[in-house]
């Protein structure tokens, strides 16, 4: 899933592209925000990366959480969207600690579990 860069946060296409478009009605947009090199992603946001966020130690969701605007809901809670991420050996580790310890309240490990058995991980 495209996401986007910003003050070291994930954020889906449309959260990303919502960012940019206030800070450019505030004035506070690169001259040139196609030219990623001119500016640091703590200031405005960089992407979208069309090949997602790539490997990490935990499964990833949009930073916007309950406001993101393709946000999800688990059970009842509203999280922003999974971004898919493909998981390193210690990601695997995270889950497979989340289904046996109960975190994040079962609903959301159970998420986890799908999502990424549907990607191709093995979770027995």
């Amino acid at each position: 899933m495209n996401c986007f860069m910003y003050q070291a946060k994930l954020y889906c296409q449309q959260c990303g592209l919502a960012i940019r478009a206030k800070l450019l009605t505030e004035g506070n947009a690169p001259t040139n925000p196609d030219d990623e090199s001119t500016y640091c992603s703590r200031d405005y946001p960089k992407g979208p990366f069309p090949e997602g966020v790539g490997e990490a130690d935990c499964p990833q969701h949009c930073e916007s959480g309950p406001d993101c605007i393709n946000a999800i809901s688990i059970n009842g809670t509203k999280v922003g969207i999974f971004l898919e991420n493909e998981l390193t050996f210690d990601g695997v580790q995270y889950v497979k600690n989340a289904l046996r310890d109960n975190l994040y309240r079962s609903s959301v490990a159970l998420f986890w579990k799908d999502a990424y058995e549907d990607m191709g991980y093995d979770f027995s």
